[in-house]
């Protein structure tokens, strides 16, 4: 994967967990927000990963 699919990647995972903390915290259901805080420090991640292999490249 090059890096901009990467960094691509991680914005979909930030703006999809995003959405799923939010609709977590409006139904008051806990697990599902976690796992969107989750997603969005994978997508954090990745995207990081991603301008890492631009920086190599």
């Amino acid at each position: 994967m090059s890096g901009t699919s990467d960094k691509a990647k991680g914005k979909l995972d930030q703006v999809s967990g995003k959405a799923k903390e939010k609709t977590g915290e409006a139904l008051d259901d806990h697990e599902m927000e976690n796992k969107g805080k989750a997603q969005q420090i994978k997508g954090h991640v990745e995207e990081a990963k991603g301008e890492v292999k631009d920086a190599l490249d």
